[in-house]
């Protein structure tokens, strides 16, 4: 914590207005992005949440998370960067949102992106909520006390020192991560030996099946393999991660701090094996039972794990590790996110009232006050959601999270792509994503509370039926993933369309 708070303070030298506190000023070394960038995309889920979902679906779910997101994931990394970074210098943006609305032209794109990435509140929510599960199982802290040293210390450092912050104590994280991914997975090996797959066809013989048929979330081709990559690929669009390509200078660095980006990652890939460690190990069910409610939570097979496979003095290592990824994740979040609120929508919308007479570095100044304003406000409204968390974290915050990328992936791709500016169909688009969405995802809920099974509704559809998965459970609408995939493709089908049909429109 001492050397988080030096780093702090060394990045609060370099911090004077809403451009270095979002951005930097383009100095950083690609070694240092590309580590927080890695850093930044694992987060709790990736060392929490998302063994958990293997304990539970098995084999599918690491070709889900693992192999068809990873390889969507350095898809979009390596296909969106350069050209974002090229827009963005040109245009001088600092967000995603002002990137979004200087690239075709329109402050309401602007305004509206902002406030479609205030959905990454929900995400902030899934981060504590997990890092609190962690201290609770591992330091014997109260779900409270966890949430207030969290909340307290990573929005406490983000506040002094903003992305310099940010980015120096995701690199000391991020080793600290690499490290630890590395003794968790050598840990296991052993156990894949032998009678491991005797073992797992024991208590599950779907576990070891590449489509899990008894899945809800991975029961189909489309919903392990399609929605997988796609999502990946869309992940990218994040705000705390597009805007990576603007820390540097040059394109050649950019293709450096890629390539420390995909290594890592790689390493934190193999994290999600600890799902089936837990049930080689094996871990008695009992430890995956909440100790207040009796029920079942498949975000604590991380941490039984660790308990059951170190000793005292390495569990303390590996809790800091595990603690440092979330933390790596929040605090990119955070800085995104609270520029984004001050530049896009409290610039834009005091431009011709309280702010219309200040010199632009006034307001620059007065912005970077405000986003951390809005960290306080954040701080207090993670915590008050965290108090009772969802019982799926994982699921909350993937909801929100895809809801940001389902509205942003065909304005990015075609604002890079292309040097059109159909500001009214990428509205469009956006739109539509992001309803979609949520619809469908909605829908799914609304289908399983009322035992409804939509797989019979949309087979009496005719020809209809062949728009949807119908091959797995509520057609795979139980999974954030599935519903955001729908939101994408039609997303990108309404802009294509607006780029074929309407008057031509270009970019100066």
């Amino acid at each position: 914590m001492a050397l988080t708070g030096w780093l702090a303070w060394l990045g609060h030298k370099k911090t004077t207005d809403i451009r270095s506190f979002a951005v930097g000023r383009g100095d950083m070394s690609p070694w240092v992005v590309g580590v927080t960038l890695a850093a930044s995309l694992a987060s709790t889920a990736t060392f929490v949440i998302n063994p958990g979902f293997v304990y539970v679906h098995g084999i599918s779910a690491i070709m889900h998370l693992g192999v068809a997101a990873g390889l969507g994931v350095i898809a979009g990394l390596v296909l969106l960067s350069p050209g974002f970074r090229r827009v963005g210098e040109k245009v001088q943006a600092i967000t995603l949102p002002q990137w979004v609305g200087q690239r075709y032209g329109s402050r309401a794109l602007t305004v509206l992106f902002a406030v479609i990435n205030l959905l990454s509140l929900s995400f902030v929510v899934l981060i504590v909520g997990g890092l609190s599960i962690v201290m609770q199982q591992t330091i014997g802290l109260t779900n409270v006390e966890s949430l207030v040293l969290v909340i307290g210390f990573v929005f406490s450092y983000i506040f002094v020192g903003g992305t310099y912050a940010h980015a120096y104590t995701n690199t000391l994280q991020g080793f600290l991560m690499v490290l630890t991914s590395i003794a968790i997975i050598i840990s296991g090996l052993g156990l894949l030996g032998g009678d491991a797959e005797t073992k797992l066809l024991a208590q599950d013989p779907n576990l070891l099946e590449l489509i899990n048929p008894r899945s809800s979330l991975f029961g189909s081709f489309f919903a392990v393999y399609v929605s997988g990559f796609v999502i990946g690929f869309a992940l990218v669009c994040q705000p705390h991660v597009l805007t990576k390509a603007l820390y540097v200078k040059t394109g050649r660095e950019v293709a450096q701090f890629l390539a420390v980006t995909i290594v890592v990652s790689l390493v934190f890939s193999g994290l999600l094996l600890v799902g089936l460690y837990a049930h080689l190990a094996p871990i008695p069910v009992e430890k995956l039972v909440d100790s207040t409610t009796g029920v079942f939570r498949q975000d604590l097979v991380m941490t039984a794990y660790i308990d059951h496979a170190f000793g005292p003095t390495a569990v303390a290592l590996v809790t800091v590790a595990l603690l440092a990824a979330g933390m790596s994740t929040l605090d990119g979040i955070l800085v995104a996110l609270s520029s984004i609120v001050a530049n896009d929508l409290f610039l834009n919308l005091a431009a011709d009232g309280p702010l219309k007479n200040r010199t632009p570095e006034q307001r620059s100044h007065i912005a970077h006050h405000a986003s951390q304003l809005v960290l306080v406000f954040m701080g207090i409204a993670a915590f008050l959601l965290a108090l009772n968390p969802p019982k799926l974290l994982g699921i909350f915050g993937q909801v929100g999270v895809y809801g940001i990328v389902a509205a942003s992936v065909a304005p990015i791709l075609f604002g890079i792509i292309t040097n059109r500016a159909e500001r009214r169909g990428m509205m469009l688009a956006s739109l539509a994503g992001l309803g979609i969405h949520f619809t469908l995802y909605l829908w799914g809920q609304w289908a399983v509370s009322n035992q409804v099974d939509l797989v019979e509704v949309a087979n009496n559809l005719g020809p209809l039926a062949v728009l949807f998965d119908t091959k797995t459970v509520q057609l795979g609408f139980m999974n954030p993933g599935v519903t955001a995939t729908y939101g994408i493709v039609i997303s990108l089908l309404l802009g294509a369309t607006t780029l074929l049909f309407a008057p031509k429109q270009y970019v100066s």
